[in-house]
């Protein structure tokens, strides 16, 4: 039975539903961690309504456990079908600006990189950021910043030199 549950009594609530809730969400996803992030995201949905209702229900919580679990399977298919868009029509999914006035050696050198070294030479260069700027953005130091941007930039230049393949 339901019931209005107020601060320590919410933390008893979750010890006496959370292994069933957690069973549940496990249902809808392809792994524990995903269902233990299903949980936390309706169980955080239902803290925040809880002035809404009179008693809070285990049942809202599985419902709320059922509609994040379609919610984020709907987000996957999108995000595959548009990958495969990209796949099929071979268009890669990092595409320079046409202003860059790049040609196409060092184009093909630049998306030839590992990522976590174009993306930081793509925001040295064009985004004109500093090591500071681009650690913040990216949740790296700024010294790994600059050393990705320094290999980064000597593996461009084997390419073009013909080096590296």
């Amino acid at each position: 039975m339901g019931k209005q549950i107020e601060g320590e009594h919410w933390r008893d609530w979750i010890k006496e539903w959370g292994d069933r809730f957690l069973l549940f969400a496990r249902q809808q996803a392809r792994s524990l961690g995903e269902a233990e992030d299903i949980l936390q995201e309706a169980i955080v949905h239902v803290w925040k309504k809880r002035s809404l209702f009179p008693r809070i229900e285990p049942g809202l919580v599985f419902l709320q456990i059922k509609r994040i679990a379609i919610n984020r399977a709907r987000q996957d298919l999108r995000r595959k079908k548009r990958e495969g868009i990209y796949a099929e029509n071979n268009q890669p999914l990092f595409e320079l600006p046409e202003e860059s006035g790049l040609s196409g050696e060092v184009e093909a050198a630049l998306l030839n990189l590992p990522l976590e070294q174009r993306e930081v030479v793509v925001l040295k260069v064009w985004g004109e950021q500093t090591f500071e700027a681009i650690g913040q953005s990216l949740e790296i130091s700024p010294n790994t910043a600059a050393s990705r941007y320094r290999y980064g930039l000597d593996r461009m230049r084997q390419m073009l030199k013909g080096e590296l393949s």
